[in-house]
């Protein structure tokens, strides 16, 4: 058991610790390509851009078992909430330059690095910092206050901007209100986040078990990592397994680089022409809460009848969707209200059926080297999405908004007939009450 500042009420630092984890990844997937796309770079560009930024969530497995070896986990979230802070301001420091995409990809890439950093020190900080029976009281607290970073980061940080572009806050920025916007709402993802790692400097306690591990070097690190690695390649119908994990989000993996920009592009580009603060609301507010209800929903129906019962209605909860998005390009609906419906929709069920890939993973990862397998699949769920999500753009300034979302619907597919395949491996108890 470990022993920790009993005075520290969880309460002071885990809300806080996983807004700060939650922040920059929205931030880097969702905030850039709203603002990239604002500052005038094409769909290709755009989603090429953005989605090399998974990189750093593919790979974190392979220096994640070093955290053990160098300094603290919580040295570690320290400093990675600094160089969090430090990217934030050089990206709003070099929007308004000559050079300002280059310069801010750059900062981006050390933004992600940081973030998947982060999101290793502070999940293994959290083991640490809690007693067990405190782990399964805050694991609900720690989603949700992640999914607060969303709201925030998508929904209010993009209105701020939105506001800005419209003239209702600093009217007198004349011709530079889009720059000046998007570099002001970095500045405030800057200053939140050197107030949080002033604040967890201070609140965060001090678990004697947070120590540097003293009985492991690191070839021990490669060896163990090469066995882990290996025997997660041998599990039975593993190309069964890569093929769920590689295809089950391919339609929403190019969809979400393209969805957002298609509501800001001009009607003669084939977009709806919505305003920044309309698409913030949208997608940050009232998408964020169907996103919330669907997981919640989800995590209900699988403890009462079993994952093998609902992984096929999750997979098409998360993939037919995505026909309303070929309704809205093909017949031009920009009303606010129609689209918010649709997105509401949508959100509904990629929450929903997103459940189902966590629950897969957490089945394969069954057995010796749990941890280790679990993390070699959420790397092979994040080139799911990196990888599809770089050609996404170049598809759609090609064919077109409309054929685009078709294409995407067409993609649903392998993912869908991945399910009924894996659908098959999985016991009938599996993910209920008492299994």
């Amino acid at each position: 058991m470990n022993t920790i500042e009993r005075k520290r009420n969880p309460w002071a630092w885990v809300p806080t610790l996983y807004f700060a984890e939650g922040l920059p990844y929205v931030a880097v997937m969702t905030v850039a390509v709203i603002m990239y796309k604002k500052m005038g770079l094409g769909n290709t560009q755009i989603a090429l851009y953005t989605s090399w930024l998974y990189l750093p969530w593919v790979i974190k497995p392979l220096w994640s078992p070093f955290i053990d070896l160098i300094r603290t986990k919580r040295w570690w979230v320290n400093t990675m909430q600094t160089l969090i802070a430090a990217a934030f301001a050089g990206v709003a420091f070099f929007i308004p330059t000559t050079h300002w995409v280059q310069v801010t990809l750059a900062f981006f890439w050390l933004l992600a690095f940081a973030s998947a950093t982060h999101d290793i020190a502070a999940d293994g900080f959290y083991m640490h910092g809690l007693q067990e029976k405190e782990q399964s009281l805050f694991v609900g607290i720690r989603n949700i206050f992640y999914r607060v970073a969303m709201i925030f980061g998508q929904g209010l940080l993009v209105m701020f901007a939105g506001w800005i572009e419209q003239g209702k806050i600093f009217p007198s920025a004349g011709d530079n209100r889009i720059t000046l916007a998007w570099s002001l709402a970095f500045y405030l993802l800057a200053g939140i986040f050197v107030a949080l790692t002033i604040y967890h400097r201070f609140i965060l306690p001090k678990p004697a078990s947070d120590a540097p591990r003293s009985d492991i070097n690191a070839a021990t690190i490669w060896r163990n990592f090469g066995i882990t690695f290996a025997t997660f390649f041998k599990k039975p119908h593993i190309w069964l397994i890569l093929f769920f994990l590689l295809t089950y989000r391919l339609g929403e993996s190019q969809l979400v680089k393209i969805a957002q920009p298609f509501m800001l592009d001009t009607p003669q580009a084939g977009g709806l022409s919505l305003s920044t603060t309309a698409v913030g609301g949208i997608y940050g507010t009232l998408g964020v809460i169907a996103l919330l209800l669907g997981g919640v929903l989800s995590g209900i129906v699988i403890s009462r009848a079993g994952f093998k019962k609902w992984i096929l209605p999750m997979a098409l909860a998360i993939n037919v969707p995505d026909l309303l998005y070929v309704l809205l390009a093909a017949l031009k609906i920009s009303s606010v209200p129609l689209v918010s419906v649709c997105v509401a929709l949508e959100q509904f069920g990629y929450g929903f059926g997103f459940t189902a890939y966590t629950m897969y993973l957490i089945y394969i990862a069954q057995g010796e080297h749990k941890t280790a397998h679990y993390a070699i699949g959420t790397a092979f769920m994040a080139l799911g999405m990196m990888l599809p999500g770089m050609v996404a753009g170049w598809i759609s300034d090609h064919i077109g908004y409309t054929m685009f979302f078709v294409w995407a619907c067409l993609c649903t597919i392998p993912g869908i007939i991945a399910t009924l395949l894996v659908r098959k491996q999985i016991p009938d108890d599996f993910g209920t009450k008492s299994a």
